[in-house]
């Protein structure tokens, strides 16, 4: 039997679509064997065997039900010990990890007693958590032996070969003998818990104005590369052109950088955060823009920035060398901040007592108290000598403040339209 005209007719309708179909799908399976598909461009969803080394495979991201981990560089040079052991008290946390450092310039001596003192801390020498480095770095002010410096101890923070150091660490924090907090560990921990781990507190801007004569086009030397005394850096005639293929940023010195953001500037998946370093190791205050022109010119970072150091700093108008130092005078601004930092302090000025005492609770000498804190207090006795439950905060006053600090940098108005622009 032969089909009738109008049954043809809608047969003929199908072959168009059917032979486009085919085609299509003989050109993509061609495709699929011929040609890789592109990498994924989260780092996180790299898979570890495109490394050469398993140890330069990301790490899985922390639960975000978990408290996070800090990780802290106290730095510090000649006559800073006791200024740096004093910070780490204010600092101290047995979740949290830290590294002192007390640059070459400082004698042996110094850091031979600051280890020997922590060692015989109670609680610091029990939670195992606290490193002094004992090779020193000779940092050169201004120049990039300071980011060195920093990459450094980021480096032995994720370096847990043979079972050393320790992975389950979220934020890195550098601060310096003249830092201070202005918040407990349990307010930060607590505050922190709630944000997300991929978040890098950078204050940064590409309006770099007078910093592309001054800073960006002259070639510098850091004599802490090549001698043995710190030196003020020196300047040769030659001046170069800005570069063309990536965009600098600046800012502050001061951050706190997410786990995945490090890991990508010390595991270099990417060429990126090598081709900046060297191009920083001849600029003028490269720890004011290594950090800063990494994180805004690679794509898995530009949009996780929140521009802001978490600083309390007073500086003049328009902004000189170095900020004021701080004092009693200065309490209540940096309170009304909101900012869980401030700088700069001089060594055992009253105002740091006067922050131990009606912000941090902490008596002379002692830890900061917190929720970890198991001792009793019978008979004048600290209780934070003995270790308790370090999952249990008791935040306070400063995680308000803190709080409403967050709200605002991750608010609509703030968040994105800052982001390295």
């Amino acid at each position: 039997m032969k089909p009738s005209a109008a049954s043809a007719a809608v047969d003929r309708r199908w072959l168009l679509p059917l032979a486009v179909g085919s085609a299509l799908s003989l050109l993509l399976l061609v495709l699929l064997t011929t040609f890789p598909l592109p990498f994924p461009s989260s780092a996180a969803s790299r898979s570890p065997n495109l490394f050469v080394e398993h140890k330069l495979a990301p790490s899985p991201s922390s639960s975000s039900a978990s408290l996070p981990r800090l990780a802290f560089l106290i730095s510090g040079s000649a006559g800073d010990a006791g200024a740096l052991r004093r910070v780490l008290l204010a600092l101290y946390h047995p979740r949290n990890l830290y590294i002192l450092h007390l640059d070459a310039e400082a004698p042996d001596s110094d850091r031979a007693e600051l280890s020997a003192d922590l060692a015989s801390h109670p609680v610091v020498a029990a939670a195992g958590n606290v490193r002094v480095v004992d090779r020193a770095n000779l940092v050169t002010y201004r120049g990039p032996t300071m980011v060195a410096n920093t990459l450094h101890a980021a480096a032995a923070f994720l370096w847990t070969d043979a079972g050393k150091g320790d992975p389950e660490w979220d934020w890195f924090i550098n601060l310096s003998a003249s830092d201070y907090p202005l918040v407990t560990q349990d307010d930060l921990i607590h505050v922190f818990s709630k944000l997300p781990r991929g978040l890098n507190f950078i204050d940064h801007t590409s309006d770099i104005g007078w910093k592309e004569y001054q800073r960006a086009k002259p070639v510098i030397i850091d004599p802490g590369l090549y001698m043995k005394k710190k030196a003020d850096v020196f300047w040769i005639p030659q001046r170069r052109s800005v570069p063309t293929a990536f965009k600098l940023f600046t800012g502050s010195a001061w951050m706190t950088l997410s786990r995945p953001f490090v890991e990508y500037c010390i595991w270099g998946w990417d060429n990126l955060p090598r081709t900046v370093l060297m191009y920083y190791a001849n600029f003028i205050s490269s720890p004011e823009g290594y950090f800063h022109t990494v994180v805004c010119n690679a794509d898995e970072f530009k949009n996780t920035t929140v521009n802001h150091d978490l600083h309390y700093i007073s500086w003049d108008n328009p902004p000189k060398q170095h900020p004021h130092y701080l004092t009693v005078v200065d309490l209540d601004r940096m309170v009304a901040s909101d900012a869980p930092f401030a700088r700069k302090f001089h060594a055992d000025d009253l105002v740091l007592d006067k922050i131990d005492e009606e912000i941090l609770s902490r008596g002379p000498d002692m830890l900061t108290p917190g929720g970890w804190c198991a001792g009793t207090r019978e008979n004048g006795s600290d209780p934070c000598s003995v270790i308790g439950n370090t999952t249990l905060l008791r935040p306070g006053h400063g995680s308000v403040r803190l709080q409403r600090l967050m709200t605002s940098l991750l608010s609509e108005e703030k968040f994105r339209p800052r982001q390295c622009k």
